[in-house]
């Protein structure tokens, strides 16, 4: 059965942060083609996997893209990403020995990760038991969540962990056991971990960039003694072995999505997108194509719940890339925006600046993709789009909706950067 149908392209950020290393391995789309011998076993089949990744990647892609240089080489960046988050892995997973490394981000770029979340996993043992540990912080989600490959016991229901949910001392800290069974006696806290589990996913959100404290993330295997002995080339090997078809599966799953809602009749409309197993619990998703002239603007409407845990709106380009929205508006939370004085949210996406604060930033892109994020509400509208002028947005907009000069919004990206940019992202 394709891993396809159990991992929606839409939620890519989730598929490639829960997905386990092993279980990508087994997925891939295509078996690693023959290449000329190496001394060095593997090495030969990884190289020649990777030659010909762009290429399959392209396949993908309507003619059209697939003749322009500037696809071309996104497509080079998007293989690259695919690479390096699979080879991060490669390098450091270590059940025996783990640590959250980075999965997916603004660097790396691949399957549409959200803007205020910064991913992070760990490799585990199965049936092994763990400690962790740290500050908790002031983050509203910092969430931990357990990932068990498709096929095993548990797989259909991920158990999270929020931060906010655990006991901390006089500075702030927490420590939770996780193990298959609560130990004898012990009253500290615990959380049941699944034996199938192969993996801790982590997010970290941040509505409030720069003012909220970040969680810290310290884990250690308990139930063996702690050290970690040289590795031995048979791992080495298996591992080298596994990344052509883990490379494979991100590199090549998502790329067309945004071109897939297109032939849908999706563009510049906004559809429930309804995701069966690995989100976020009691995460719900909307996402549509944006198609606009440098001319032209999107006016997204929507009421607001009256209760909401965290909302967010991002781009992505054509090939499922997040817009860089270090670098540029183009990215929107509860925070950063803010409802009307008639209570309705509203959000332009252009080109050109308006001239109003709630502005996102089409970076160069004409086409892309728009997703919305209701976390935690009472409600989750799909938003009314309007397709309109640049020029006449002001104009459409109630009085009293709030506006930014050019220099204001220099003084607000450069601001952003720099909140950004202090995060734990590595």
């Amino acid at each position: 059965m394709s891993i396809r149908r159990y991992w929606p392209a839409g939620l890519a950020a989730v598929a490639l942060a829960a997905l386990p290393f092993a279980v990508r391995a087994q997925a891939g789309a295509s078996a690693a083609p023959q290449a000329a011998a190496s001394g060095v076993a593997g090495w030969g089949e990884f190289a020649e996997s990777l030659r010909t990744l762009p290429d399959r990647m392209l396949a993908k892609l309507p003619v059209s893209m697939r003749s322009d240089p500037q696809v071309q080489q996104e497509i080079a960046r998007l293989a690259l990403e695919a690479l390096t988050t699979s080879t991060i892995e490669a390098i450091g997973g270590d059940g025996d020995a783990p640590v959250f490394l980075p999965s997916i981000g603004q660097v790396i770029n691949v399957g549409q990760p959200n803007a205020d979340t910064i991913y992070r996993t760990a490799t585990i043992t199965p049936g092994a038991s763990y400690r962790l540990r740290g500050r908790r912080g002031s983050l509203r989600l910092a969430v931990v969540a357990q990932v068990v490959p498709q096929g095993s016991a548990g797989a259909g229901s991920r158990a999270h962990l929020h931060l906010s949910d655990l006991k901390t001392d006089a500075e702030g800290r927490y420590d939770v056991l996780l193990s298959a069974t609560r130990p004898a006696g012990y009253t500290g806290d615990w959380w049941e971990l699944n034996p199938n589990a192969t993996r801790l996913m982590l997010r970290m959100v941040s509505a409030d960039w720069g003012k909220e404290a970040e969680p810290t993330f310290a884990i250690e295997r308990t139930d063996k003694p702690a050290g970690r002995p040289r590795a031995a080339a048979a791992t080495l090997e298996q591992r080298l072995r596994a990344l052509p078809r883990a490379i494979d599966f991100i590199g090549l799953m998502f790329v067309d999505h945004v071109e897939e809602l297109k032939t849908q009749g999706f563009v510049n409309k906004l559809k429930v997108f309804d995701v069966p197993f690995g989100a976020l619990a009691g995460q719900f998703y909307y996402e549509g194509v944006y198609d606009l002239k440098d001319d032209e603007a999107l006016i997204i409407e929507s009421p607001v719940p009256a209760k909401c845990d965290y909302r967010s709106l991002i781009l992505t380009n054509e090939i499922y890339e997040t817009t860089d929205w270090i670098n540029n508006h183009a990215s929107l939370n509860d925070t950063q925006a803010k409802p009307d004085s008639d209570g309705k949210l509203r959000i332009v996406v252009s080109a050109k600046d308006p001239g109003i604060a709630n502005w996102m930033d089409t970076s160069g892109y004409p086409i892309g993709m728009i997703q919305g994020r209701w976390t935690g509400c009472d409600s989750q509208p799909i938003p009314e789009v309007r397709k309109v002028k640049v020029k006449d947005v002001p104009g459409l907009l109630p009085k009293d909706t709030p506006r930014v000069s050019a220099e204001q919004r220099q003084t607000i990206i450069r601001e952003r950067r720099r909140a950004l940019m202090e995060r734990p992202y590595w």
